[in-house]
């Protein structure tokens, strides 16, 4: 078996032709649909990059394997304990790699900078070779292409059978296709959903990555509309359509720059002979809010937008132009590997195999899946049937209600929260939520929750000391109405600033003590 992974960070199938898209961003990735087998409904467990990469290597959630979030104690993996032998868990057959490794006999090649982007290490567990290529996570495609066709022209065409590993990261902010790549959609309409009416709408909204602070100072701790003159294709906020449209057009140039891109390497492959009997997959990390919960351009919710992935898969054996409308995660991809294999799934994976899916085209997805996010929010959401529900435990400085429902065959941009008239449904999903997690806490060795130890640490890393400096911003813009909200919303972010009722709790206790002593 020789199999070729593209992970294509921040790629939202809706933006995509093999998905419906109206814009011709994907031919080469639509060619690859066209001849294997497309998911509709499959989810990233944990979101976004670093928590997501880390439950596809470790086979489990989140919640069991402790890293959730981007900083902070959850920023790690929990460790194995007393019981870790000569050899950790990840390889020694328990991360994806290492169990393609030694149960398939696959030599197992990265390209990719991941782990030092996010000193995710463990995701090195089980590759016999590494090639970083050196720029974080803000390389073009053209940086990565020579690195793998190089390691095709060598390596391909050999007896041994390989598991190759490649990221690209064009359509993450920010947006970074060449200047003389031309702007191939600057004649063609933008999402037809995303009218005038919607952006105003968006543009009453607040939080990083709202219409109107599209960009983080890291240096100043807030959110901001500054354009980085590396960037020219990002903008730094969408203050009408024609800012709208540039969002759009930039993150649709990334991906057809990247499409091309992976056209390069399926080409190389063809000329080693070995394209015919490759296994591709090509999925994502994470998807990306564009216009999903008035969000542009970032993976920072527990919603549709961030969570639901491309997911392809093509090669022998497996079903020509089918569709699976089943709902799967992400994770679900290592006991299918193992089934396919022919070999026992590690006991400790959380994920469920779906090889039947295809090989057989049987639709045997989840009644639902779970996902969560505690790097930007603290969220977690129950996608099933045609809706999505999101509980939200700390909103990231956006002001989402504590309960969001959306009924995505009728709005599946997220856009009218209906979980006041539909209370019936939201018990449903919250009785799925419950159900998840005491499976999952009964299957961990501890009573950690990490998303609780991201809330008592002062909240998600990209929200965790902003808001000083964004109150600042906010009444320069001309939403200073919002600011005692957040306040009232987020005390922690003002230490110096305790709550009335605790002063006067404290007030009346020493008056009272005092008085005690004095008889």
């Amino acid at each position: 078996m020789k199999v070729l992974f593209l992970d294509l960070d921040s790629t939202n199938p809706e933006h995509l032709g093999c998905y419906g898209y109206h814009r011709n961003t994907s031919p080469n990735i639509d060619g690859i649909a066209s001849e294997g087998v497309r998911f509709t409904n499959y989810y990233t467990s944990d979101a976004p990059c670093a928590p997501s990469r880390t439950a596809l290597m470790s086979g489990q959630f989140g919640i069991r394997n402790g890293l959730v979030g981007h900083g902070g104690t959850a920023g790690d993996m929990k460790h194995e304990g007393v019981n870790r032998e000569l050899s950790g868990r990840l390889s020694s057959g328990g991360s994806l790699p290492s169990y393609l490794q030694i149960f398939g006999g696959l030599k197992t090649v990265l390209i990719s900078p991941f782990a030092y982007r996010h000193s995710t290490f463990a995701f090195y567990a089980g590759f016999n070779e590494i090639y970083d290529t050196g720029g974080f996570g803000m390389e073009s495609a053209d940086q990565v292409t020579p690195v793998a066709i190089d390691w095709i022209r060598r390596n391909a065409a050999s007896q041994e059978d390989w598991f190759l590993y490649i990221n690209f990261w064009d359509p993450h902010t920010p947006y970074r296709t060449p200047e003389s790549y031309g702007d191939p959609f600057a004649d063609e309409p933008i999402p037809e959903w995303l009218t005038e009416e919607v952006l105003q709408r968006h543009l009453e909204k607040v939080g990083p990555h709202s219409a109107s602070e599209l960009n983080i100072d890291f240096a100043d701790k807030t959110y901001n509309n500054a354009v980085h003159p590396q960037y020219p294709r990002h903008p730094g906020d969408i203050p009408n359509m024609d800012g709208l449209r540039k969002v759009i057009d930039g993150y649709d140039t990334g991906i057809r720059y990247m499409d091309e891109h992976i056209g390069k390497l399926f080409d190389s492959l063809r000329q080693e002979g070995v394209m015919d009997e490759l296994l591709i997959i090509i999925s994502a990390d994470h998807s990306e809010n564009m216009g999903h919960l008035g969000i542009y351009g970032e993976h920072s919710t527990a919603n549709q937008g961030t969570c639901r992935l491309p997911m392809i898969v093509r090669g022998p054996g497996i079903g020509r132009g089918e569709v699976n409308e089943g709902l799967h995660y992400h994770l679900d991809l290592l006991p299918t590997f193992a089934e396919l294999l022919g070999e026992p799934p590690a006991p400790f994976w959380d994920g469920v195999s779906y090889a039947r899916a295809l090989t057989e085209g049987e639709e045997c997805g989840r009644d639902y899946v779970v996902v969560s996010q505690c790097a930007h929010v603290a969220q977690r959401s129950v996608r099933f049937e045609n809706w999505i529900y999101i509980r939200t435990y700390h909103d990231g400085l956006h002001l989402f209600d504590k309960e969001m429902l959306y009924n995505l065959l009728d709005d599946p941009h997220e856009q009218h929260n209906v979980a006041s008239e539909h209370k019936d449904i939201c018990r449903e999903a919250v009785y799925y939520l419950n159900e998840w997690h005491d499976e999952m806490m009964f299957r961990s060795k501890d009573d950690i929750d990490p998303l609780w130890t991201v809330i008592k640490e002062g909240g998600p890393f990209h929200a965790k000391g902003y808001l000083k400096g964004y109150i600042k911003r906010l009444e320069e813009t001309g939403r200073g109405h919002h600011v005692a909200e957040l306040k009232h919303r987020h005390p922690g972010e003002f230490p110096e600033n305790r709550s009335p009722e605790l002063l006067r709790f404290k007030e009346a206790f020493t008056k009272k003590r005092f008085r005690t002593l004095g008889k």
